[in-house]
């Protein structure tokens, strides 16, 4: 019988960062989006999102555009879900990015729109 090999998500997260490093975006990607999904069930919601923004990345070098959108979504929405509004700013600043690269004006502004009032947020907190 096979013994059920158990995957380490701080070991994955190393690996990751390591593959970017290499240039190696492809496999990088899927092991951060891999990581992000573990990292999620322990409820570790912060390296989640990273983990999600680093995939975004990956997709974003290798000009895959959709691909770095869909990560970079997730990345904001669960770092607005979880407080964690600041990094959720920076993946709006990237998913900005890609709807510029994918000519998707309309967008552009909306992402604009809703970095301005996260922005504010933030300000008048402090």
């Amino acid at each position: 019988m096979a013994e059920k090999v158990r995957e380490d998500p701080v070991k994955m997260h190393k690996d990751a960062n390591n593959l970017m490093d290499q240039g190696k975006y492809e496999e990088a990607r899927a092991m951060f989006l891999r990581t992000a999904e573990l990292y999620r069930k322990a409820q570790n919601y912060f390296d989640s999102t990273t983990m999600l923004y680093k995939a975004g990345e990956c997709s974003f070098q290798l000009k895959e555009y959709e691909k770095a959108l869909e990560s970079f979504k997730q990345s904001a929405e669960l770092s607005f879900q979880k407080g964690f509004d600041r990094f959720g700013l920076s993946a709006l600043d990237y998913e900005k990015d890609c709807q510029k690269a994918l000519g998707n004006d309309a967008e552009v502004a909306e992402l604009e729109k809703k970095m301005k009032e996260v922005k504010e947020k933030l300000e008048s907190a402090f």
